[in-house]
């Protein structure tokens, strides 16, 4: 299958998603957006993937829309760009694979929500992060208006989202934006190594781990712990298909 404006790649049990258009910061095309789309469905479904990296090429992780791309996203943005784009949480939401953003440069509009869809955040300490949709009169819709709020608290997520000032690795880091920011450096290696140890875990126990996580974000204690319970045994029951090798 082809994949336009990304590069799909699959190594032992990961496979990592790279946005490839560096000379435009990696912004989003209309066929890049249904690569991401296609790219994720298939490491969702493949047995021997267990993580899923999501990163960019040359100096960007993704600086939002590109309104420049063909065909005009301007004049047909709600037609195509936004139905696209706006299918993408929908789609990571259902993943139960672990999903991180490698985050090696700006990320920005869409694509500081397409870092906010992945599960854990990995950034260059030097990487912009931030999202301008207030500044040009519009909101997000990609996702961000959910997930911002229940991952830096609700303060911090009004004063950047009614701000529109972006902020950098570390103090990403500090607001608990991003898991760890490193030199940029060292961002490849660090990824893989936490891609790397999550992969070694037993699979079916972090892909249920994280739906009953998910889960949990719209239910009560009571129902978490039926819903463990349930897990419990589903794993005990499927010992030996569930290890880490």
């Amino acid at each position: 299958m082809e994949y336009p404006d990304i590069i799909y790649v699959k190594e032992g049990h990961i496979a990592t998603i790279t946005l490839n258009r560096p000379e435009r910061l990696n912004a989003f095309s209309i066929d890049m957006i249904v690569s991401i789309q296609k790219a994720s469905q298939d490491a969702a479904a493949d047995a021997e993937i267990r993580v899923i990296v999501i990163t960019g090429a040359g100096r960007g992780f993704c600086s939002g829309a590109d309104l420049k791309a063909p065909p005009n996203l301007s004049g047909d943005f709600a037609g195509q760009a936004l139905m696209q784009a706006t299918r993408l949480p929908i789609i990571t939401q259902d993943i139960d694979k672990p999903i991180i953003a490698s985050i090696n440069g700006p990320a920005i509009g869409w694509g500081f929500e397409l870092a906010l869809l992945c599960d854990i955040r990995i950034a260059a300490e030097d990487a912009l992060l931030g999202d301008p949709h207030a500044n040009y009169g519009v909101l997000d819709d990609n996702g961000g208006l959910f997930y911002l709020p229940r991952i830096v608290g609700w303060a911090k997520a009004c004063e950047l989202l009614f701000t529109g000032i972006p902020i950098q690795g570390k103090e990403a880091e500090r607001v608990g934006l991003v898991n760890k920011a490193v030199p940029s450096d060292q961002l490849a290696s660090a990824t893989h190594e936490l891609a790397e140890i999550i992969a070694g875990k037993p699979p079916l126990t972090v892909q249920l781990t994280k739906q009953a996580m998910r889960d949990g974000l719209t239910s009560d204690l009571k129902a978490v712990q039926n819903n463990a319970i349930i897990l419990l045994r589903q794993l005990v029951a499927s010992r030996g298909s569930n290890d880490g090798s």
